[in-house]
């Protein structure tokens, strides 16, 4: 599990390219303190298991369908990412509950400046849109984010410059993809209000019977 909250941004060294999936060495620093074979580490908001530490890097594999549903296809040597280590069970949560598994990739339509802020409207699709709610938790290439303002097509946030400065929002640019990850919650919720198949001569609970009980 993850907090959203950017511990540094590493940069792409080499990009091995199989049939169906890749290999990434990234260089990093403060990743590295304490980590080992088979931990997890966030890139751009992707869980990633690391499978070797070169000196000043670590090394992980993607696999096809992490390539089919993120912007990790995308990456190139020299390509600056958003690096965090899973939380630790005595840590700080900073930021709110990801999971490393990416919800769908979004494209950036505006960036403005509005006094210190600078806004980021996101284009997603209706799969992703539907559990993003104004005031609530997105992130956005592993940044933990609140959203300001929901339509039927985008999204906006209003990032401060210091998280502007210290992630890869910094290089991002209008038409950019992104990978973007809901509030796991609000699928959990939704899940269990959908009512299960009835087991035979029996019945179900359902969105209606909470509601006559109080919930």
């Amino acid at each position: 599990m993850f907090t959203g909250i950017v511990e540094e941004v590493g940069t792409v060294e080499q990009v091995q390219r199989g049939r169906h999936s890749a290999v990434l060495t990234i260089r990093a620093r403060t990743v590295l303190e304490g980590t080992k074979l088979g931990d997890s580490i966030a890139v751009n908001g992707i869980c990633l298991t690391v499978t070797g530490l070169p000196s000043g890097c670590f090394t992980a594999d993607v696999m096809h369908e992490t390539l089919d549903r993120s912007s990790l296809a995308g990456l190139r040597p020299g390509t600056r990412v958003d690096l965090e280590r899973a939380m630790p069970a005595d840590g700080r949560f900073g930021g709110h509950i990801v999971s490393g598994h990416v919800d769908g990739v979004g494209r950036i339509v505006r960036i403005r400046r509005d006094d210190t802020a600078i806004w980021y409207t996101v284009q997603a699709t209706p799969s992703v849109l539907r559990y993003v709610v104004e005031k609530g938790s997105v992130t956005i290439d592993g940044i933990s984010l609140t959203v300001a303002k929901v339509t039927d097509t985008t999204f906006s946030i209003s990032a401060i410059p210091h998280t502007v400065a210290n992630t890869v929002l910094a290089d991002r640019r209008e038409g950019d993809a992104v990978n973007l990850e809901t509030d796991v919650i609000g699928k959990y919720v939704e899940k269990l209000l959908q009512p299960a198949e009835a087991p035979r001569g029996g019945s179900t609970l359902t969105k209606e019977f909470l509601t006559r009980h109080g919930f």
